[in-house]
């Protein structure tokens, strides 16, 4: 093989490789028939680009599990989807002027559903693109261990189904495949994500904490024991890159020029409201947060809500990167007691815990003393652009006593946000009380409220 010759097979194998593992963004309709030969006129990654895509080709040794043959005594939970675009608000949505993005969903909602089993448990997925949607779509789970190749597009008009068994324990991505591994920048950066919950088969385990008491006189250590039981919240982190028209902007995503962070879909989704700006100040007017955006309860699923936890209570974080940057997961006025990855354990008494693109952790935290903590990607420009998760804890601002409430939090008085609960598991506390929010299309936010009965 001469030296030119096997300079350009290099480059072809290098190129169709890296469009494989990390997705080619066009979007022109596969050709079928089309060939890829390495010649010095023939560039491979536009040859990526006439093909509109990759359709993998795999070895049936690494085929899924056979959705028609599933062994006998494993739990099958059923997962659901449909593929469909919907136009959602984004920052600065008014009642008389909204603002919206084209957004690409599963089920209508940023992020999808998000699906919790066990450890062993086989997943049956599901995804069904109406008659009527512009674009075929696909889905991609982590938490599944099989080839890419049963991850094909889905055409508009049909359903496909493949299953798994979830085999590690974590928090996992879930996100479009886009039309054959092509525009799955555009796809999954448009709204087509979400997480998969896989909780360990004997459950999670106590948390010890690393306390400090006087005895004596003299300062001692005092480990404290919390049991596997906590009340649970979900945060999935991303980015929006948008033209001034709200569609998705390749090129300001290959500069990371970022247009918002959304934390579960929306920027700013958890800071106070106009009913907070009223208890705590008596006027529905005067902002107590510096960016209150979603006011208005004419908003309805989009009013921005804020988190409610009991003063000493323990506390589970899902939490997971589905996007281009990097989050340094931090709490202001707390210590991460302990971060978990695949049931093992990653860190304890960290500040800051760094979650890279694709992504997640387990975070345990107590809440010792009541007041307000704010969750927040510390990274100043994702800070700014509205990840920043406001939290309350116990009854700081003493409005139970002038509410003549024997509350021991404000979530059995005003609930907690839809959206950032996720489905109970076996060491699950339940909340007292659920309000709807979340970046739901009317019809999705309609359903989710009959299914919660609220």
């Amino acid at each position: 093989m001469n030296k030119r010759f096997s300079m350009l097979f290099s480059v072809t194998a290098v190129a169709v490789l890296a469009a494989t593992l990390f997705g080619s963004t066009y979007t022109q309709t596969q050709i079928v028939g089309t060939s890829m030969s390495a010649t010095a006129d023939n560039d491979p990654i536009q040859q990526i680009h006439d093909m509109g895509g990759l359709k993998l080709v795999m070895p049936q040794a690494f085929a899924a599990v056979d959705c028609e043959n599933i062994e006998e005594g494993r739990n099958v939970v059923a997962f659901d989807l449909t593929g469909q675009s919907v136009d959602l608000p984004i920052l600065g949505h008014t009642p008389d002027a909204p603002k919206t993005y084209s957004a690409m969903t599963f089920s209508g909602q940023v992020p999808g559903p998000t699906l919790r089993v066990t450890q062993g448990d086989v997943v049956m997925m599901t995804l069904t693109i109406p008659d009527d949607e512009p674009t075929p779509h696909g889905n991609d789970m982590h938490a599944s261990e099989m080839s890419a190749g049963n991850f094909g597009k889905v055409m508009p008009g049909e359903s496909k189904t493949y299953c798994y068994v979830a085999q590690v324990p974590g928090t996992f991505k879930y996100h479009c495949s886009g039309v054959d591994v092509a525009a799955m920048d555009q796809h999954v950066l448009s709204g087509m994500y979400g997480m998969t919950i896989v909780d360990p088969i004997n459950g999670y385990k106590p948390l010890l904490a690393e306390k400090t008491a006087v005895s004596d006189g003299n300062v001692v250590r005092d480990r404290q024991v919390y049991s596997a039981d906590a009340l649970e919240f979900q945060l999935q982190y991303n980015q929006l890159y948008l033209t001034e028209d709200g569609n998705y902007d390749q090129g300001a995503m290959f500069n990371h020029d970022t247009t918002l962070t959304v934390v579960n879909g929306m920027s700013f989704g958890y800071v106070p409201n106009a009913k907070h700006n009223e208890l705590i100040k008596g006027d529905a007017g005067k902002n107590i947060f510096v960016a209150q955006p979603w006011n208005s309860e004419d908003l309805a699923q989009y009013q921005s809500q804020l988190l409610f936890i009991e003063a000493g209570q323990k506390v589970r974080f899902f939490v997971e990167n589905q996007g281009n940057e990097p989050v340094f997961w931090h709490i202001v006025g707390e210590i991460i007691d302990r971060v978990t990855q695949g049931n093992v354990v990653q860190a304890k008494g960290i500040e800051t815990y760094d979650i890279g693109g694709s992504s997640g952790i387990i975070a345990d935290v107590v809440f010792d003393e009541p007041g307000v903590y704010v969750a927040v990607n510390h990274d100043y420009a994702a800070i700014f652009t509205g990840a920043a998760t406001v939290m309350v804890v116990g009854d700081p601002f003493g409005l139970n006593e002038q509410l003549g409430t024997s509350a021991s939090s404000y979530a059995e008085l005003l609930g907690n946000p839809s959206d950032a609960v996720p489905p109970m598991g076996q060491d699950s506390v339940a909340h007292p009380k659920l309000n709807l929010h979340g970046l739901y299309s009317d019809d999705r936010a309609a359903e989710i409220a009959e299914q919660l009965g609220i």
